[in-house]
């Protein structure tokens, strides 16, 4: 695939399947999903060594990897990890737990993804929301005596930022990052999962009471907290006792430092059990024009461009383009130019170098491309933020 957010939903769209499959009880299908979950994962790792997210991708590959081994009830319990580690070491991702840890928390990122404000381009409503609730009672909690919201719910379209906001706070307040998914806990956790919720709870809380704060992120909350009409009783008992957790760190008598952050694509699908403890509710949108015009000359600054490029008039073509669509243009318009070098027979010359894009590439690559987000999707977006914001 030419983008590495073509990857990332690649990924997620497997693993959602494959727990689908696996919920059903068509094995076969679900290992063929899962497998493709993770082949797109390490291929994100391997092609983007210096990405942030690397160690979360890494961990829920490993996930998917036990659940394969547990559905197919014949594979040595070490081969597979052993194999996912060393494609981890190689690819410079090391491991973020080590051998002993209790049943459950080798699913769970402990150390944050270095990600900082200035990566997450724009959103600066959302930025603002976040930094009240999490960041400003971290680092002066004496000023809030009516205690600070520890659940918050990002959503939003796509591409637009969500999980980068996330790790990008959890950079700013040193925090531990617990990052999981509705995949690798219904993977990981079948037959036992309430028992490990608590677990991660209470790992969580342990390090708050030991002065580091604590993030809880969870992705795809829909799929984990959604209301679904054949929920089994093992879904059922992972989301009492998420409701059980989460009303216990809310606590207004504990000066805990743990808050859950859940990012959902799709807010209708949740339980409004769940809605409720999300105390704040924030909309990540389609970036406005002065948004796209900084992510441009972001992605753009490292690329050889002429002076004809007008970002302005390229930040007005992509109208309605999430970030991650912003830089697959980018990237795009990129490839297309190294692949002219290479056909052109001069890339062999190794003192010979492309030229520079011109705003005809970046035209070329509009008129081939569409915005990932439909008008329709942005109209349920705004409706339900209508209906339950919370900023």
């Amino acid at each position: 695939m030419s983008a590495s957010q073509e990857l990332e939903r690649a990924a997620t769209a497997y693993a959602l399947d494959a727990v689908k499959m696996d919920k059903q009880g068509n094995k076969g299908r679900a290992i063929t999903l899962y497998q493709k979950a993770i082949e797109s994962l390490l291929q994100l790792v391997q092609l983007y060594p210096e990405y942030g997210l690397n160690k979360v991708y890494v961990q829920r590959a490993i996930a998917y990897q036990e659940r394969i081994k547990a559905l197919q009830g014949s594979v040595s319990p070490q081969d597979v990890r052993h194999e996912m580690e060393r494609t981890a070491e190689e690819s410079g991702t090391e491991r973020t737990t080590p051998e002993g840890k209790a049943e459950g928390e080798e699913l769970i990122v402990t150390e944050k993804p270095h990600v900082t404000w200035a990566e997450v381009v724009g959103l600066e409503t959302a930025k603002k929301a976040v930094k009240e609730a999490i960041v400003y009672p971290v680092q002066r909690p004496d000023l809030f005596p009516l205690g600070w919201p520890r659940g918050i719910l990002l959503f939003g379209p796509p591409g637009c930022g969500k999980t980068l906001l996330a790790a990008a706070v959890a950079t700013e307040i040193d925090a531990n990052f617990y990052s999981i998914d509705a995949a690798s806990i219904m993977s990981k956790w079948l037959g036992e999962a309430e028992q490990n919720v608590a677990k991660l709870f209470n790992s969580a809380r342990k390090s708050s009471n030991e002065g580091k704060p604590a993030i809880v992120f969870v992705d795809e909350l829909d799929s984990l907290m959604g209301t679904h009409s054949n929920e089994v009783g093992g879904e059922i008992r992972v989301k009492n006792q998420f409701l059980k957790e989460m009303d216990g760190i809310m606590d207004k008598g504990k000066a805990l430092h743990v808050y859950v952050i859940g990012a959902t694509n799709k807010p209708w699908d949740l339980d409004w059990a769940f809605i409720r403890r999300f105390q704040k509710r924030i909309l990540v949108p389609l970036p406005d024009h002065n948004t796209r015009l900084n992510m441009l000359k972001h992605y753009t600054g490292n690329l050889q461009i002429e002076q004809d490029v007008d970002l302005h008039e390229l930040a007005r073509l992509s109208e309605g383009f999430s970030g991650s669509d912003i830089r697959d243009v980018c990237q795009s318009a990129q490839l297309s130019l190294i692949g002219e070098f290479f056909e052109s027979g001069k890339a062999m010359d190794r003192a010979a170098k492309p030229r520079a894009l011109n705003m005809l590439d970046f035209r070329n690559i509009f008129d081939a491309r569409k915005p990932s987000v439909s008008l329709d999707m942005l109209s349920l977006y705004n409706r339900w933020f209508e209906a339950f914001k919370a900023l």
